[in-house]
């Protein structure tokens, strides 16, 4: 029998895995935890192909009452608090740690398998050596990557006890129904005001379909990974210059304008006002463009044998979307 619970299916990654999943015969049933009061919106696709149950992954009194009177063979835990969201550090610990906690605990006791959803933020921000592998040092730069890394230490010390569990870690992911930052890019390369860096930089972006399909393929392989930690991204990182004149050639067939090119260190300048007056989220922002950042994804590759995406052309197909939908709103893209 394989009966799977998953968690975060409103979000980007969530809900790309319950779409793939529910293609699937392999399992018994397929239960999914939607934090009540949600919009219906988000989630009426899987209308009668998801058992849904309401129950916020914060309210840890009634999660593990779910848990207790339930029976599952693997969890899908993507669910989480993302960064920069106005959130006390208790309610951060609640949803992120201590529900995973739970799960952990269900797992041991029920012999159940345990595929979390991580993030390459466990290096912090940007990594302290590049490419960034599993032998770089944890970097907490921020209170969601540190809710990470105790959910991933947590994990390790529970292996050690006989849990069977595999980490992945997502690099920022782009897809259809992203609102996060390659979103973000897309418009701010639009309206031309990409703080485009005069120095040579390079990002690792994750097609959604990769990181969506590592969670399927572990999930309905007969051979169990166990203990391991896969950093998940595009086969290969990409320049920043070349992917912002990429989105601007979609859309006015031709390069980003070079006088808009900005000196980095003003973009270093700007991450270092960010940290000082404790702003999270827009340090975050000044880091990501002011910073290469990439990671070392071949063992993933050639170990759970994921599709290869580029994120030269890949993208195409989100700013193709943007442009649908700014059209179907009567608005012109350029």
């Amino acid at each position: 029998m394989n009966r799977v619970l998953i968690t975060g299916i409103t979000g980007l990654i969530g809900r790309s895995v319950a779409e793939k999943l529910i293609k699937y015969d392999n399992f018994t049933s397929l239960t999914a935890l939607v934090r009540p009061g949600t919009n219906l919106q988000r989630f009426k696709q899987f209308d009668n192909k998801l058992n849904i149950e309401f129950i916020d992954l914060g309210d840890i009194v009634k999660l593990k009452s779910f848990l207790e009177i339930n029976d599952f063979d693997i969890i899908l835990h993507i669910g989480a608090l993302r960064g920069g969201r106005k959130a006390s550090r208790q309610v951060y610990n609640q949803v992120n740690i201590q529900s995973t906690e739970q799960f952990i605990e269900y797992a041991l006791k029920k012999k159940a398998r345990l595929i979390f959803c991580s993030s390459v933020g466990v290096f912090g921000a940007i990594p302290s050596e590049l490419p960034a592998n599993n032998e770089c040092p944890y970097k907490e730069d921020n209170y969601y990557h540190y809710t990470k890394i105790m959910c991933e230490k947590v994990i390790n010390q529970a292996i050690l006890k006989g849990l069977n569990a595999v980490i992945l870690r997502p690099s920022i992911t782009y897809g259809l129904g992203d609102s996060g930052f390659p979103n973000q890019l897309i418009k701010l390369v639009k309206f031309r005001v990409f703080p485009l860096s005069n120095k040579n930089l390079w990002l690792h972006l994750c097609n959604i379909d990769t990181i969506s399909e590592a969670f399927v393929i572990l999930a309905t392989s007969k051979q169990h990974i166990i203990g391991k930690a896969y950093n998940i991204a595009d086969v290969e990182p990409v320049r920043q210059k070349d992917l912002v004149n990429f989105i601007h050639r979609q859309i006015y067939n031709k390069n980003y304008p070079g006088v808009l090119k900005i000196d980095n260190n003003l973009l270093v300048l700007g991450e270092k006002i960010s940290r000082l007056v404790r702003n999270e989220l827009w340090t975050s922002r000044f880091e990501l463009i002011a910073h290469s950042w990439f990671y070392k994804v071949d063992d993933a590759y050639e170990q759970l044998e994921l599709p290869i995406h580029y994120t030269i052309p890949d993208f195409r197909a989100i700013i193709r979307d943007r442009k649908s939908q700014a059209g179907q709103h009567g608005n012109s893209y350029n």
